[in-house]
């Protein structure tokens, strides 16, 4: 296992994590923003008011991508075990 196929190798798995995380992390980003716009149109400072949508909003988004998430997840772990024999010899 040579150096190069090492830094491919966490560099597909860092990849993998972004393209995992992206669609959540973005969708709290939104909803945060659109909710603290809210807050300070309306003079609200309520924690609960910031949470409660993000906290939906992130489920909402898994809930619809996590097909496509545990596919990618499955694809990559795939790839990475029919690959084993390759790295080790």
């Amino acid at each position: 296992m040579t150096p190069e196929m090492v830094i491919n190798l966490i560099q597909q798995a860092l990849e993998v994590a972004i393209l995992l995380s992206a669609p959540m992390l973005l969708t709290a980003l939104v909803t945060g923003l659109i909710v603290s716009v809210f807050q300070a149109a309306t003079q609200i400072n309520e924690m609960t008011l910031s949470f409660i949508p993000k906290l939906l909003a992130v489920f909402l988004v898994i809930v619809l991508a996590g097909p496509w998430m545990m596919s990618m997840m499955v694809d990559f772990t795939r790839r990475l075990i029919t690959g084993l024999p390759g790295l080790i010899g």
